[in-house]
């Protein structure tokens, strides 16, 4: 019987695992599969923020008064995901409870109690857990659109600065850039970050990066390599096809170690498909295309110089 037990609560185990991970996780085939990789300097691991196409006064005004249907606007997946996974945790927790409960009433012949199996097993579900409600968290801030740069506040000695008097970050970030690239233009820019951007994906379907080696940084060219050789072992080829880029938007602006930093939003729809190298399709559709929103970031030496992909982030 308790075999019997233990073989429910690992079950049940597995299926809220894949509800938190597997159904809330997309691999795109893509270069840079979709994922986020590569350098953002000390931004690194921190999400970049989504820009805003309405005029500051009006972002600081939604950003003081958030609209009242916010919570509305969460994708109706995450709430079954979350509702599933409280279900079972209520299941799985009553169950172990009940158990303990039915054993400590049967006496000494019962042998009830938590054991040392349910301890660990709700420990693992705990921690679970505490990172599925982390990461929605980080998502509801995203979508509420003010993130507070903490370097920035301790950089102008503001503690508890007032998010109605902190500057556009990217506006900021464009007049330092300017301090040593006086004639820098931001329309220009996005146009050569929509070229590099094309360039990086020809290269990635050919599985050859050797034309595209000087627009990416020592570090993205080792990961996108790594991927590319994993095709060729596989002889598979990702097929990207009827590129369409919608927007390119300046997220993100900073200096920092003698370096730019740009990350831009890239709004962008394609056919993207892996066949063999007979052109068999092993996955994706050729007739349905993908819509994504990916922030790549760009970086160079202070100044006039050239522009290399450094990173790439799922939106």
């Amino acid at each position: 019987m308790k075999r019997h037990t233990a073989r429910i609560f690992i079950v049940m185990l597995a299926a809220l695992f894949l509800g938190i991970t597997v159904f809330e996780l997309t691999a795109e085939a893509r270069s840079g599969g979709g994922r986020s990789s590569g350098s953002r300097g000390s931004r690194t691991y921190t999400k970049p923020a989504a820009p805003s196409s309405q005029p500051n006064q009006q972002r600081q005004q939604q950003q003081a008064a958030p609209a009242p249907n916010q919570m509305q606007q969460q994708p109706m997946g995450g709430s079954f995901m979350r509702s599933m996974a409280g279900g079972l945790m209520g299941g799985l927790i009553g169950s172990m409870l009940f158990s303990s409960f039915a054993g400590a009433s049967g006496g000494m012949g019962g042998g009830g109690g938590i054991g040392l199996f349910e301890i660990i097993l709700l420990a693992g579900i705990g921690y679970l857990i505490f990172r599925f409600i982390k990461k929605k968290k980080a998502e509801s801030q995203s979508v509420s659109g003010f993130q507070p740069d903490i370097a920035s506040s301790t950089t102008y000695g503001q503690v508890q600065a007032d998010p109605m008097m902190i500057a556009d970050p990217v506006n900021t970030g464009l007049d330092h850039i300017r301090q040593m690239d006086a004639g820098f233009d931001p329309a220009r820019f996005s146009e050569t970050a929509m070229d590099i951007f094309f360039k990086i994906q020809a290269g990635w379907m050919n599985r050859d990066l050797s034309k595209v080696a000087g627009l990416l940084t020592d570090e993205m060219r080792t990961i996108l390599q790594g991927d590319v050789d994993e095709l060729l072992r596989n002889k598979r080829i990702n097929r990207l096809e009827n590129i369409a880029v919608r927007n390119v938007e300046l997220a993100e602006v900073w200096q920092e170690s003698g370096q730019d930093f740009i990350t831009t939003l890239i709004h962008a729809n394609l056919l993207d498909y892996t066949t063999d190298e007979a052109g068999t399709v092993l996955e994706g559709s050729t007739t349905d295309p993908v819509v994504f929103k990916e922030f790549w970031t760009f970086s160079r030496p202070v100044g006039n110089n050239s522009w290399q992909l450094s990173a790439i982030q799922q939106s």
